[in-house]
């Protein structure tokens, strides 16, 4: 009996212990979730922060200003702040917590790496505030940092992520930006590469012409994909701030291997780059600024194109959805479609074919046709129209297209296996897929009928 009564004692002392366990463990969980920590700097608003000082683990010491809603780099150069690591860094001051604190009355400071902080940052807000954070060492276990407001005595935690944020070099906060350039403003632009030059000029609207070496269409994309890489083009390191000449010439930009004009209008600026540096990078500059630096090879590569590269690879301006008069012609045969409007919006567009054979014309196989031939794509470009059949041509095609503002004429002819097309517009002559070519073939004689 004794060891019963000793049994059923056990298991309620232990019934007891395990409630109390569970009764205290639950309310630091819930004093853990509850509990908000102490912000480093109590309502700050980060948005009126108009002046920062940085001093990061390298040594820099930057001051940026606020201007306008522009950020600009004061010292220790004058230039155009990083917009994106300057808000990392007001956002982290808004968002900094202390953790913990170490030590309200510290004796000394050298325990916490504070007596020479790796990172200090001041503010100053357009309200007349401010402050200042200095932050030292990780702690033990690598999760956070020591810290202290400047005008406190107290050290604190706060979490090791936010050193990312706070820790910016000069380098880091100005604007990796190598020029400004307002693609939606250029209207011409020149590219010279090896010796060889090309040139564009905007045509009306939107659209891009080849200059130099040829005149005639010039590939939309291409073009503006051109003017983008010179306006998003980052530095990966700064070389020099004051080049001189013999810096020019050490650089290899006295004599760019590449360099790209953009006009627009009475403006202009210059992109060029220069000779090899390290770790995969080449010299470059914006040719109105002292500045040299260094960018990924790759984009040498990327301005390094050939005149063929920014010609269109459709034959075809038109599409089938804005053609409205089409002829086709072929030896002694001519096909004409003519598009019929349709009266309200919930009708289709219709075909009426003018000749051979006056009527009209099964819709689905004029669109499917027509889309096909505004599928002809160039494989290759030809200087001369010679040896391509052109001069007896196969099939003539001439278009009306968008509400009958624009016409367009192709020519095609036929040399051996292999199909040419050529425009007034443009010189030489294209070589397209003979396979689509001859497919196309097929579907107008079924239209003819």
């Amino acid at each position: 009996m004794r060891g019963l009564r000793s049994t059923i004692a056990l298991a309620v002392v232990l019934a007891g212990l395990g409630a109390y366990i569970y009764f205290v463990t639950s309310k630091q969980d819930t004093d853990s979730s509850t509990t908000k920590l102490e912000k480093v700097f109590p309502g700050l608003a980060t948005d009126k922060i108009n002046e920062l000082t940085v001093k990061s683990e390298s040594g820099d010491t930057t001051t940026l200003k606020k201007e306008g809603d522009k950020w600009q780099m004061t010292s220790p150069l004058q230039t155009h702040g990083s917009e994106a690591d300057v808000v990392a860094i007001t956002g982290a001051l808004g968002q900094l917590e202390v953790s913990r604190v170490v030590d309200e009355n510290p004796s000394g400071l050298g325990d916490y790496g504070l007596d020479k902080p790796q990172i200090e940052v001041d503010y100053k807000t357009s309200d007349g505030k401010s402050g200042k954070v200095l932050v030292g060492v990780k702690n033990a276990t690598g999760s956070s940092l020591y810290a202290k407001r400047n005008e406190d005595k107290r050290v604190f935690l706060i979490a090791q992520y936010q050193e990312a944020s706070l820790n910016k070099s000069t380098f880091d906060m100005r604007d990796k930006s190598i020029m400004s350039l307002e693609t939606d403003k250029a209207d011409g632009a020149q590219v010279v590469a090896d010796g060889k030059t090309i040139q564009f000029a905007k045509a009306s609207g939107s659209e891009w012409k080849l200059v130099k070496p040829i005149a005639g269409r010039a590939d939309f994309s291409a073009v503006e994909g051109l003017l983008s890489k010179v306006a998003t083009a980052q530095m990966k390191s700064v070389a020099t701030d004051t080049a001189t000449p013999a810096d020019l010439k050490m650089y290899g930009l006295d004599k760019p291997a590449v360099s790209v004009t953009v006009n627009m209008g009475s403006a202009h600026g210059g992109f060029e780059i220069g000779g090899k540096a390290a770790a995969d990078t080449v010299y470059a500059r914006d040719a109105s600024k002292p500045v040299v630096v260094t960018v990924d090879k790759t984009l040498v590569d990327d301005l390094k194109k050939t005149v063929d590269d920014y010609r269109p690879k459709n034959i075809f301006e038109s599409r089938a959805f804005n053609i409205d008069h089409i002829e086709i012609t072929r030896g002694s045969q001519k096909l004409v479609l003519d598009r019929v409007k349709a009266k309200t919006e919930n009708d289709a567009d219709t075909w009426h074919r003018t000749s051979p054979n006056p009527g009209d014309a099964d819709k689905d196989k004029v669109s499917k046709t027509l889309a096909d031939l505004a599928d002809f794509n160039v494989t290759s470009f030809v200087d001369s129209t010679a040896k391509t059949g052109l001069d007896q041509p196969a099939m003539v095609v001439d278009v009306k297209f968008d509400d009958n503002k624009k016409t367009e004429k192709v020519t095609f002819g036929k040399s051996g296996n292999d199909i040419f097309a050529a425009r007034p517009d443009e010189p030489g002559a294209a070589k397209i897929d003979a396979g689509k070519y001859n497919d196309a073939l097929k579907e107008l004689d079924e239209l003819s009928k």
